[in-house]
């Protein structure tokens, strides 16, 4: 049972001269990977892959080209894109704006369904049932 003291916050610093940023670090986060990744007009990344773990990249702010195995595609913002382990990819900013992304990671399988949900925060802790199982709550007021 995780304690509120437990909870971390960071903000994404997209500084451009600051290429990559831990984010798991800076959380704590010991599950998956988790990394800003800035680069300005023109800059790239190293070509790599992982041995294990596969890659999310998701576009916050520019137009990022990445290859894949030698092959470019290009994910405009917010969009993503999943690369599997043993791929090699570089990640390319051929856009005249900065490229600002979240890079995730992890290898092994998706532990899921493990949720559990409340319709109120004064239900006892032990009661919580399915998130299927208990409906949305109302939208806030105008």
């Amino acid at each position: 049972m995780a304690e509120t003291t437990d909870v971390a916050f960071t903000t994404i610093n997209s500084n451009i001269s600051d290429r990559f940023q831990s984010l798991r670090r800076e959380l704590g986060v010991e599950a998956f990977g988790i990394n800003a990744i800035a680069l300005a007009p023109r800059q790239r990344g190293r070509i790599h892959d992982h041995a294990e773990q596969e890659e999310v990249f998701l576009v916050l702010d520019g137009e990022l080209t990445i290859a894949i195995e030698g092959e470019e595609s290009r994910v405009a913002k917010n969009g993503l894109v999943r690369v599997p382990s043993g791929v090699r990819r570089q990640l390319i900013n051929r856009g005249p704006a900065n490229l600002l992304m979240v890079a995730l990671g992890a290898a092994g399988a998706h532990v899921g369904r493990d949720a559990s949900a409340w319709e109120s925060w004064d239900e006892d802790r032990d009661a919580g049932r399915t998130p299927q199982e208990v409906p949305l709550p109302a939208d806030l007021p105008v």
